[in-house]
């Protein structure tokens, strides 16, 4: 039997730092253990059984790992829902899970309220952090159950449903495999081993980005599963990162390209006042990361910033740092048990250097999406998925994207990437956060359309629009540049910093059709 896997660790070390939480508390091995045990007792109390479902609705918390290892090892789902839905919105994933139990917080009492009602959910399985009207205390779960593990053993999985930016989200389901979850989490040390980290060996984990989050959760899960620490911010900000990095020594994270852009915004002598030679793998994706972000994050950081290309569904690509500085602006090539293609429409497979959607193929099995068959067909090329990005591969293999299929804009007949322009626009000193997008145009059937969050401290102008465009003439060619510059409060992003960019370019489009 493996050795690896968080079980083994807390057995092994029970006084060991597990997670340092938000609240400045640090929870030993032991006790994150005996916590996940009587979760895991309390939820078979309960009448649960293998294959049902838990959804929660929590902030970044220790109490979701805790849940999080007692589903692992008892043969059920777990259902991580985005804490900033509404009431109506988290009801239809808990009814579309199947969840057999409802754990909220009362950060969120209200959504999680309208949710129980509207799904019609039973209080005695609904339970809550904190208070939340119709629900039991959390702490009624665990009560005077043990904290040895439990008997019959067999490891569960988080059912993850996607954005759901176009229609309802749906839930990416894969079959329970009926192993000892010390074998199965003992084999998750493959995904971080590829980022050149291993077990143990001093090793810490910051978690800044919500936990509800696929990658976030996966990663930061597979490093207790490694023997590693994990730091946990609730509430992630550039300087507190950096804070936390140098007084706990962190070795790596997950992150995404918006943070990098606002630690870069940083003063450079903030920057420079925290100890950061402690990293060794920061690794980033879930957003195309611009060519010119990356290299000053290389220059900073050394050789600890690692990017790789997935999705809920599956990936996926790797690109090292030595990797990407040879073939700068790929997400990399496809890692071990992958295969990365790109289809034309017709779902021909296109040659090297042609541009087409890019499809993925694990060789670990199929996923399907819970209840929606249609959707899992229409996604597939026999047994390759998409997520709709379009990109391209090189003569090396490795994979260049370009930008998402429905975000696409075309304009007088030809193909224009916003993810391009962003990258450009990003680079502008008094830029905060942009987003570019196409709007109607009566000749050109589309234009190109800016919106842009200025730094704290600027303020919107007719002046300042035109040192954006004075600023963006020698990088980008007259039909890339924006027709139009609007200036923003604040962009629509998750805590994650996913774009909701249809919040922003829908009302253009409204009574009218859009190709894409």
């Amino acid at each position: 039997m493996s050795q690896l896997g968080f079980w083994n660790f807390a057995r092994n070390e029970p006084d060991k730092l597990a997670v340092a939480a938000p609240d400045g508390r640090e929870w030993s091995r032991g006790q994150l253990l005996a916590e996940a045990n009587r979760i895991a007792h309390g939820l078979r109390a309960l009448g649960l059984k293998r294959g049902n479902c838990v959804a929660v609705v929590l902030e970044n918390c220790v109490e979701f790992y805790a849940i999080n290892l007692a589903i692992s090892q008892v043969g059920m789902y777990m259902t991580p829902i985005n804490n900033h839905l509404t009431g109506p919105e988290i009801a239809y994933i808990v009814e579309d899970s199947g969840a057999r139990v409802f754990i909220g917080s009362e950060r969120f009492a209200e959504a999680c309220q309208i949710a129980r009602s509207e799904a019609d959910f039973p209080a005695e399985r609904a339970f809550a952090l904190g208070r939340v009207e119709g629900f039991r205390p959390f702490a009624e779960l665990t009560a005077g159950q043990p904290d040895s593990l439990p008997e019959d053993r067999s490891s569960g999985a988080v059912m993850n449903y996607t954005s759901g930016t176009t229609g309802k989200p749906k839930g990416v389901r894969r079959d329970l495999v009926d192993l000892d979850p010390d074998l199965i989490f003992g084999m998750m040390t493959g995904l971080l081993g590829m980022f050149d980290l291993e077990v143990e060996d001093d090793n810490v984990h910051i978690c800044g980005s919500p936990l509800y989050h696929t990658a976030v959760l996966m990663f930061s899960s597979s490093s207790l599963h490694m023997g590693h620490a994990v730091v946990l911010m609730e509430k992630w900000t550039p300087e507190r990162m950096l804070e936390l990095i140098a007084k706990h020594h962190v070795t790596h994270s997950h992150m995404v390209p918006t943070q990098f852009h606002r630690l870069l915004s940083l003063p450079e002598d903030v920057r420079r006042s925290y100890d950061v030679s402690s990293l060794r793998a920061m690794i980033h994706a879930a957003a195309p990361c611009p060519v010119e972000t990356k290299w000053k994050m290389l220059d900073w950081w050394g050789d600890a910033v690692y990017e790789y290309y997935a999705a809920t569904e599956g990936g996926g690509t790797l690109a090292k740092p030595d990797d990407w500085r040879k073939h700068p602006g790929t997400v990399g090539n496809a890692w071990p048990n992958a295969q990365v293609r790109i289809f034309d429409d017709g779902g021909n497979e296109l040659p090297t250097g042609e541009t087409g959607t890019v499809y993925m193929h694990m060789g670990q099995g199929q996923f399907e999406y819970k209840d929606d068959a249609e959707k899992t067909r229409k996604n597939r090329v026999g047994d390759f998925f998409t997520v709709g990005d379009i990109g391209y591969l090189n003569a090396e293999g490795f994979l260049f994207l370009c930008d998402r299929k429905n975000d696409m804009i075309i304009s007088g007949g030809a193909n224009l990437y916003p993810a391009e322009i962003e990258a450009e626009l990003i680079q502008h000193p008094k830029v905060a956060d942009v987003a570019v997008f196409g709007i109607p145009n009566d000749d050109w059937g589309e234009e190109v359309k800016a919106v842009v969050e200025l730094v704290d401290g600027e303020t919107a102008s007719d002046t300042l629009r035109e040192d954006i465009y004075t600023f963006l003439e020698p990088r980008l060619a007259k039909m890339k540049t924006p027709r139009s510059i609007d200036f923003i409060d604040e962009m629509p992003r998750d805590p994650n910093g996913k774009l909701y960019k249809r919040k922003l370019r829908d009302p253009y489009w409204e009574g009218r059709d859009r190709s894409i």
